[in-house]
């Protein structure tokens, strides 16, 4: 578990830069796969979805271990991720990228949002899709899939590693949605990547009226040009950005 702890200022600053920020940030320090492959919004939602992540692991489902009964059991992983999965944390989910069936529905997904929880993502299936795009918590998943978890899925272990939709998720990395998709920040760059991201965010919306105007791209973006760094330094002052 990390002891790294996501801030308030941390956070706001990530509600406000777009996944694809991010993925230039984090390969610009040599990381090149830490978006969530196959995972898409449920619905489009006005703000990101932004939390550190708490996980849940699934394994293939075997027929003596999964009957209906097994819900029964107060200890069973999937309801025991939902009870606990800390106020402001994402819930992630591990697959195995398998979206035939459900890995959760709309009334564990509003149990979440109910405890105030950031989102939810999976790189499996949910059932109930509609209710769940219904909801103000954002939510991510590879489709929507009428069966239960237990015909393909077992919930096995809860907030350990996992790999979800081809990505090294490490309990309390923070996660970060928007209406592309999901990504991974590991713990001890969110600071840093958040506080880069906010100035990128101010660039890309100075070159787009820069493009807008008529500007041609090359010097300007990447900025290479003195003079179009001058214009964006003008820019700011400007704006206040």
């Amino acid at each position: 578990m990390s002891e790294y702890t996501l801030s308030d200022a941390t956070r706001a600053k990530l509600m406000c830069v777009s996944t694809a920020s991010i993925a230039t940030q984090l390969f610009k320090r040599g990381l090149r796969t830490q978006f969530i492959q196959g995972v898409r919004p449920v619905s489009d939602k006005d703000q990101n979805m932004v939390g550190q992540a708490f996980t849940l692991r699934y394994i293939p489902a075997r027929e003596d271990r999964n009957p209906l009964e097994v819900f029964r059991n107060e200890d069973h992983p999937q309801r025991v991720a939902v009870e606990t999965c800390p106020k402001g944390h994402v819930l992630v989910m591990d697959a195995r990228k398998d979206a035939r069936a459900a890995t959760a529905g709309s009334i564990l997904v509003t149990r979440l949002e109910v405890r105030g929880c950031a989102g939810v993502v999976s790189d499996g299936g949910f059932r109930d899709a509609h209710g769940i795009g219904q909801l103000d918590m954002p939510a991510f998943s590879a489709g929507a899939s009428a069966p239960t978890n237990l015909t393909l899925h077992e919930a096995i272990e809860i907030n350990g590693p996992i790999a979800c939709g081809d990505v090294a998720v490490f309990p309390g990395d923070v996660v970060v949605g928007d209406r592309d998709g999901v990504m991974v920040i590991p713990a001890h760059l969110a600071d840093e990547i958040a506080d880069v991201c906010s100035g990128m965010e101010s660039f890309e919306d100075f070159v787009l009226e820069e493009v807008m105007n008529g500007a041609p791209i090359i010097g300007l973006y990447p900025c290479t040009k003195d003079e179009n760094q001058k214009k964006f330094d003008a820019w700011r002052m400007k704006t206040g950005r």
